[in-house]
C-alpha cells in the first residue's frame, strides 16, 4: 500500500495532482452547529526530539511523519512543476529568520520527504505563498511578508530565485505589542479565478477603530500589483484564504475581550465590497451582536448587515488554514473543508487544536485533535494541503512538523 501511495506521491509532485480551484462545485451552506467528534483512532506519533503522544483521526484513516525538526511551519503550496513549497516563520517573534522550503524525495516506505531544501532565507515573517502563470507563459512565485507582497519570476527545477524580487505592495509593519490578542504580522496571498492577487491584513491590535484603512481588510489587485483597492473589510485577522470555483471563502479570529466564550471564530463566504463587522459587530450562536466596548448603542455600524458566517468555531479556536475536497474526493471527505484551529492563546481553554471538518448538513467536526492533552501542548495546526482523493498535508508550526495523513485500505 505504501509503495502505491509513494508511487501517487512522488507523480503528484512531479506534474501536479489537485483539481483547479476554479473548476470545483461551490459548496452549500451547511447546518450551524456546535463542535463535535466522531469516532476517532488513536494513532502514536513518535518525534526526533524525544517527544511521543497520541493523534486521534477519524477511523479509517492514518498518519505519518512526512517533514520535522524544522520552526514555525505555516503555509504550503504546489509549484507550476508540482513540488511542495511551504513558508517557515521561525518562531512568534517579529524577526527576519524566517525561510521557504521545497520538500522533495518522498519516501513511500517511511512516508516522509528525503530532502528539505531552503528556497529563500532571511525573511521577515513569511506566511504565505502562492504561483500563477501570466498570459505569456511567465511563472511567478507571490510571497507575502509583513510589511511586504513580493513576487519572484519562477523557473522550473530551480532551487534559488534566478532574479531579484519585485515588490508589488507594501503594508503598515508596526502595532501593538505583538502577543496573542495584539499585531497581527501575518499576511496571506491567494490567486483568484479571475487571475487577481488577493492579500489578507490583519487589524493592528485586539479591538480597536483602526486609522490606517488597510488593517482588517482583503486587498486585490492585479498581477503586477497595479490597480490595487479594497476587497472586503471588517475582518479582525483573516489568516485563510480559498478560491472554491468562483467563491472565495476566508477564516476570521474573533476579539479577545468579550470573555471565554465569545465570540465565535467564523469561516465566511467572501463578497466584493461587504464589511464583515469588526470591531463594532460579533457573531455568536448564530447571531450578530453590538460589540459593547465600540458601537454601544448601534449607532456607529448597523450589525443587520454583516453576512452570516459559513461556519462557526468556539471561541478562541484560532482557525488558520484550509482546504476544500470536491466530490472526486473519499466519501469522509467529498465536497467537506478540513479547516485547521490553531488553537487558544490561553491554553487552559483546550480550544481547538484540531483539524475540523466542515460538510454540507452535517455538524462541524474534529477529523484529529490530541495537540491538547491535559494542558499540554503538542501541536498547533496551521495549513492543510489536498495532495489526493484521499490523501492530505498539515502543518504545525508548534512542533514543526509537517504531517501525511492518508486513508488505510
Amino acid at each position: 500500500m505504501l509503495e502505491k501511495i509513494g508511487l501517487w506521491l512522488g507523480l503528484f509532485l512531479l506534474v501536479g495532482g489537485q483539481v483547479a480551484a476554479r473548476d470545483n462545485p461551490v459548496p452549500s451552506q451547511p447546518t450551524q452547529v456546535r463542535l463535535r467528534s466522531p469516532a476517532l483512532k488513536a494513532h502514536r506519533i513518535s518525534l526526533v526530539n524525544g517527544k511521543t503522544f497520541n493523534l486521534n483521526l477519524a477511523e479509517g484513516f492514518a498518519i505519518k511523519v512526512a517533514a520535522q525538526g524544522l520552526k514555525r511551519v505555516r503555509f504550503m503550496a504546489k509549484s507550476p512543476d508540482g513540488r511542495l513549497f511551504l513558508t517557515d516563520m521561525f518562531d512568534l517573534t517579529d524577526n527576519r529568520k524566517g525561510k521557504v522550503y521545497i520538500l522533495s524525495g518522498f519516501d513511500p516506505q517511511k512516508g516522509q520527504f528525503r530532502t528539505v531544501t531552503t528556497y529563500l532565507s532571511q525573511l521577515r515573517n513569511p506566511n504565505s505563498i502562492a504561483f500563477y502563470t501570466d498570459k505569456d507563459g511567465v511563472q511567478w512565485l507571490y510571497l507575502a511578508l509583513t510589511d511586504r507582497l513580493l513576487r519572484y519570476r519562477y523557473t522550473s527545477g530551480e532551487n534559488a530565485p534566478s532574479n531579484p524580487p519585485q515588490v508589488l505592495a507594501t503594508f503598515p509593519d508596526y502595532g501593538l505589542s505583538y502577543k496573542y490578542g495584539g499585531w497581527h504580522l501575518t499576511r496571506t496571498v491567494t490567486i483568484g479565478p479571475d487571475e487577481k492577487v488577493y492579500v489578507s491584513v490583519g487589524s493592528s491590535c485586539n479591538a480597536c477603530e483602526e486609522k490606517e484603512a488597510i488593517r482588517a481588510t482583503i486587498l486585490t489587485m492585479d498581477p503586477d500589483g497595479a490597480n490595487p483597492h479594497t476587497f472586503a473589510r471588517g475582518l479582525r485577522n483573516a489568516v485563510g484564504l480559498k478560491w472554491v470555483g468562483s467563491q472565495l471563502y476566508a477564516t476570521d479570529m474573533g476579539a479577545d475581550h468579550l470573555g471565554d466564550d465569545k465570540p465565535e471564530d467564523r469561516l465566511y463566504t467572501i463578497a466584493d465590497q461587504k464589511n464583515y463587522g469588526w470591531p463594532y459587530c460579533y457573531e455568536y450562536n448564530s447571531r450578530v451582536y453590538t460589540d459593547p466596548k465600540f458601537n454601544h448603542t448601534g449607532s456607529k455600524f448597523n450589525c443587520a448587515q454583516v453576512p452570516s458566517a459559513y461556519a462557526a468555531f468556539p471561541a478562541h479556536s484560532a482557525a488558520l488554514g484550509l482546504e476544500y475536497f470536491d466530490a472526486s474526493h473519499t466519501p469522509e471527505l467529498s465536497k467537506a473543508f478540513l479547516v485547521a484551529l490553531h488553537g487558544s492563546g490561553k491554553r487552559r481553554l483546550g480550544r481547538g487544536y484540531a483539524l475540523v471538518r466542515v460538510q454540507k448538513g452535517l455538524p462541524v467536526q474534529e477529523f484529529i485533535n490530541g495537540f491538547w492533552q491535559n494542558g499540554t501542548v503538542y501541536g498547533r495546526p496551521a495549513d492543510v494541503l489536498s495532495i489526493g482523493t484521499d490523501q492530505f498535508l498539515f502543518t504545525d508550526d508548534h512542533a514543526g512538523v509537517v504531517y501525511y495523513v492518508f486513508k488505510q485500505t
